[in-house]
């Protein structure tokens, strides 16, 4: 008799449909693995044969038990194959029949003592599963929140190997998991615009990313709130649609970060990695390809600090998920893409000692600033389509006890400004949510300038010498600020506005 029990296997952010065949055999006693098991899936053999014991199931000790993971050309990685196995040879010992065997997944990793250990990648299962016309799946008990999200299909967040082979002997003791369950209101940031003693330009600057979703740079001395501006960018960025949810949800789950999260991502991610990162940790991969900080900052926001500090080619890495909003990792046994959709707030000083930017630097100092400057490669500042001057906060502003504007009246701005721009979106092939995601096409189709405002751009373009990116994320800029005002048409001071987040002195560079 050979049982089949069907389970699956992430690659990426994709699954795979595996079905864990189980058969005893004439032989030495123990347990073969076939199918391309990887180093986790190879050791579950002992965990199988203890944990199948401890659950006062009969193992065959005098009987060679082959296990077959199909298809087996697909490479099998990680411990959450466990449980098929574990349910298989159970299924074969004692010629179980059961409908429950044929239309749940089951999918979850086994300790000795044969209870259900959390695994990563549920919900991604938990959608694959009501995609594919399965009735439900059966999950280890602390991963129930992480699928709950998932209505269309039954749901079971059992304990431990008794109580799965219970619920395929006596289905009718054991009830699914609610499923699609309400999402709760997001829980504000720590951060709020009110607090920020004055910086009016980077408040302005945050505005209008907030606003088309654009890269911005800030450079300021040390102190001078960088760091905190950043921060509180997360309070006036609008909320996550159900779709946003769903797909950062996604990346979090196959990266085994949902555990703490109630289930589901529900904030926009705000990511600040150190500049020690390697470029594996920026871009993500590995052995079993994981996502990177990029992947993890999707939808959301990506921090880099001191970004001169990063390692060069760490921060290419960024140039290409940047512009198409993916990455795809490959190497020699398989290649995962995961979704990069971010905003990226880089921040760095004027120079490496701080000294300059009007401050009263000397020529040594120029050459120093310029050495500092160029560990960001021209193609890379091409992409960040607002760039600014971050001043000290002068004493008086510190002082005043006068409260500046809050993170609610320019969160409701920018969330009118998103409404404008998915309105004009609506019924596009190509899916657009921002201003930034516009290619060329669509930048020409909706950023028409009048002549004033071309002769402007034209001129500036000569001056500061802006590439053809450049040109483009100027008016793509300028459709933003002109969103934030709710007007249907770019004006010259639209266009001026856009251009002063370009106009740093680009030999600095």
């Amino acid at each position: 008799m050979v049982s089949r029990i069907h389970s699956a296997v992430l690659n990426g952010l994709e699954v795979v449909a595996t079905a864990v065949e189980v058969g005893f055999s004439r032989g030495i006693p123990g347990i073969v693995i076939v199918g391309l098991p990887d180093n986790a899936v190879k050791e579950s053999r002992e965990r199988l044969r203890l944990a199948v014991s401890h659950q006062n199931f009969d193992y065959p000790q005098a009987t060679k038990i082959v296990i077959n993971l199909s298809p087996a050309d697909v490479r099998k990685e990680g411990s959450a194959l466990d449980l098929p196995m574990a349910v298989g040879i159970v299924k074969n010992r004692y010629r179980l029949e059961s409908p429950a065997f044929s239309e749940l997944l089951f999918y979850g990793e086994l300790n000795l003592n044969g209870d259900l250990n959390p695994v990563s990648g549920v919900l991604n299962i938990a959608l694959f599963a009501r995609q594919n016309g399965w009735r439900g799946i059966v999950i280890p008990y602390e991963n129930r929140v992480e699928a709950q999200f998932v209505s269309g299909i039954e749901v079971y967040a059992l304990k431990n190997l008794t109580e799965v082979i219970g619920l395929a002997e006596h289905p009718e003791r054991f009830r699914p998991c609610a499923c699609g369950i309400a999402r709760p209101a997001a829980v504000p940031g720590e951060n709020d615009f009110a607090e920020i003693k004055g910086q009016y330009l980077a408040k302005r600057a945050m505005e209008i990313a907030a606003a088309g979703s654009h890269n911005v740079l800030m450079i300021g001395a040390p102190g001078s709130g960088k760091s905190m501006i950043a921060k509180a960018l997360a309070s006036i960025l609008p909320d996550m649609s159900d779709d946003e949810i769903l797909e950062t949800s996604l990346i979090y789950s196959a990266a085994g970060l949902l555990g703490g999260k109630a289930g589901l991502v529900r904030q926009r991610p705000f990511r600040s990695p150190h500049h020690t990162i390697s470029d594996v940790g920026i871009s993500g991969g590995g052995r079993t390809p994981v996502p990177g900080e990029i992947s993890l900052a999707h939808n959301g926001v990506l921090f880099l600090d001191e970004i001169p500090y990063f390692k060069r080619s760490a921060l290419e890495v960024l140039r290409q998920p940047m512009e198409d909003g993916r990455i795809t990792v490959s190497r020699s046994l398989t290649s995962a893409t995961f979704p990069a959709r971010f905003m990226l707030v880089a921040a760095m000083n004027p120079s490496q000692d701080a000294v300059g930017l009007g401050e009263g630097g000397h020529a040594a100092g120029a050459s120093q600033q310029r050495r500092y400057y160029s560990k960001l490669s021209k193609p890379l500042l091409d992409r960040i389509d607002l760039q600014l001057e971050v001043k000290k906060v002068k004493l008086e502003e510190i002082t005043s006890a006068a409260l500046a504007e809050g993170s609610d009246a320019i969160r409701r701005r920018v969330a009118a400004a998103r409404d404008l721009q998915a309105e004009r979106f609506r019924g596009l092939k190509r899916k657009l949510f921002a201003n930034s995601q516009m290619r060329n096409p669509e930048i020409r189709k909706y950023c028409p300038l009048d002549e004033e405002g071309a002769d402007l751009l034209r001129l500036a373009v000569e001056r500061f010498d802006l590439s053809a990116r450049g040109y483009f994320r100027v008016l793509k800029v300028a459709r933003t600020i002109a969103d934030l005002q709710g007007a249907e048409q770019i004006t010259v001071p639209c266009v001026q506005e856009a251009l002063q987040y370009r106009s740093l002195d680009m030999g600095r560079f």
